[in-house]
């Protein structure tokens, strides 16, 4: 006769199979090979280290303290929630800001190196999300795509391969490690670009072919390669729908295995690297190239290690294989009884799939295919949202001229006490010293006084004692695939005495 005890023990044994059966079948879809983890980390981490360095320090007296053009009572005042969570607005010092700015990097410094990996990414996570939320005026898209696959990469097992806190092995035994948090990461890849493709159906100019030839107009945004592009109508027209194609075919990143997959994966790399070549976007392009590394199959992966293999490296290079339980509980809980285990692995993937859940509703909502609450259905979403130019890309070029007046009654342009001139410059880009000064202009175009005066108090603290008021104008020109139409018009936004 069967026991209770014996029937629960073939009910798991039978359970247990299935679940295995299904991982099996789902790998070659949802999984990721152990060396896409170890590659996609040392890329998070170089990702945050030049977000930190090469945008954040540089502008840290001006965005990040209460010297500069959104100190925390400005930002108390427009986003009280986020003054209250941001760590970076408990103080308005630029020391204070330095020291979080090298605990940071040093995070950033271990993850990229895999030493305490998860505690590293937290970390990472945590303060990147705080220094966004101290000034949401300087972040993009690109930003929300880093922090999102930040916390998605709490779930992963980053130190499989390439990590000095990784034990040694002697060989890759070739398996995926496909888990609930690989399938998120991937589906949320997925989700971005099929979000982003329906905005761009939703739209005439896109569906017209005049979407990238517009958008090559909008010189504030144009850098690098991009002015040399912006002069071929046709290649633009082109650009525009084969990347309309390209998106449509992105469900083929998790639909497809093999070289149909690597194909449609290094399409999508080679488009993001086109952009940064040409656009001034930030990080953006970089954190999609990030992603796409997870996507990348293991035939690619054998060649790049046997590459890595030739260059001297340190004796802890060499990792253990990951084995498929990608996402569980870390090895630093392992004492925990069997129940607690069970119960901490349920929970964590309850948090994921959740997560997952309420981003992909978010996008949705951002592309109108669901309708959010009156209360919520203003507000800052298309700000942040994801479907970059869509689903109608800007028609106006435009700029700032600060303007000083003088107390002999003259005035001059604060930048280069020059003439006040309010014509197209001859590269509206330069008009912006930096990339965050971009953005910072970007987001508060059509902003109101409250945010202003912030800034015309900035510009007047930057100016001699014969500068008796500053004035900010935002100066808008339309334009259309074939160039800037009409006459530049500018709006005065503020005027403060200094």
């Amino acid at each position: 006769m069967t026991t209770p005890r014996r029937r629960l023990s073939d009910l798991g044994s039978r359970y247990a199979a299935a679940r295995e059966s299904l991982r099996e079948r789902a790998a070659p879809h949802l999984g990721i090979d152990p060396r896409a983890l170890g590659a996609f980390r040392i890329a998070l981490a170089l990702l945050v280290l030049a977000d930190l360095l090469v945008y954040r320090v540089p502008g840290a007296v001006a965005f990040y303290t209460d010297d500069g053009v959104l100190p925390r009572s400005a930002l108390a005042e427009s986003y009280p929630f986020l003054e209250a969570v941001s760590i970076h607005a408990a103080s308005g010092s630029a020391w204070a800001q330095g020291a979080l700015f090298a605990v940071a990097a040093g995070a950033a410094l271990s993850l990229l190196v895999g030493h305490r990996t998860r505690a590293s990414t937290a970390v990472s996570f945590g303060l990147l999300a705080s220094l966004y939320a101290r000034n949401p005026y300087v972040i993009n898209g690109g930003n929300t795509i880093l922090i999102v696959f930040l916390f998605v990469a709490l779930f992963l097992p980053l130190d499989a391969r390439w990590s000095v806190g990784a034990g040694r092995s002697g060989g890759v035994d070739g398996r995926r490690v496909c888990s609930v948090g690989t399938a998120v990461a991937l589906l949320t890849v997925v989700s971005i670009y099929a979000a982003n493709v329906v905005s761009k159906y939703r739209s005439e100019a896109w569906m017209s072919g005049d979407a990238v030839p517009r958008i090559f107009q909008l010189e504030e945004f144009v850098v690098r390669l991009g002015p040399f592009v912006s002069e071929r109508a046709a290649v633009l027209t082109a650009i525009n729908w084969l990347w309309i194609g390209l998106l449509s075919a992105s469900l083929l990143l998790v639909a497809s295995r093999g070289r149909p997959r690597t194909g449609v994966a290094l399409a999508f790399v080679s488009a993001h690297l086109g952009m940064a070549a040409t656009m001034r976007l930030a990080v953006f392009p970089f954190v999609m190239v990030a992603v796409l590394l997870l996507f990348l199959p293991p035939r690619a992966w054998d060649a790049a290690e046997s590459i890595a293999s030739k260059l001297p490296l340190p004796a802890g290079s060499a990792e253990r294989a990951s084995r498929s339980d990608g996402g569980r509980v870390p090895e630093t809980q392992s004492r925990l009884p069997p129940r607690a285990r069970r119960g901490i692995r349920l929970g964590a993937t309850a948090l994921l799939v959740g997560f997952f859940v309420a981003l992909v509703w978010w996008q949705a909502a951002g592309v109108g295919l669901v309708d959010l609450p009156a209360s919520e259905s203003t507000g800052g979403l298309s700000e942040v949202s994801w479907s970059f130019f869509a689903p109608n890309p800007p028609d106006t070029s435009s700029w700032y001229v600060v303007q000083a007046n003088l107390e002999s009654g003259a005035s001059v342009d604060a930048s280069d006490g020059g003439p006040v001139a309010f014509d197209r410059p001859p590269d509206a880009a330069d008009t912006y010293p930096t990339t965050l000064w971009h953005q910072y202009g970007h987001r508060i175009r059509y902003a109101g006084e409250t945010q202003y005066r912030p800034l015309a108090a900035y510009a007047c603290e930057r100016t001699d004692g014969s500068v008796e008021s500053v004035t900010v104008f935002h100066v808008e020109q339309p334009v259309d695939p074939n160039g800037p139409v009409g006459e530049p018009e500018p709006h005065e936004r503020i005027s403060v005495a200094c």
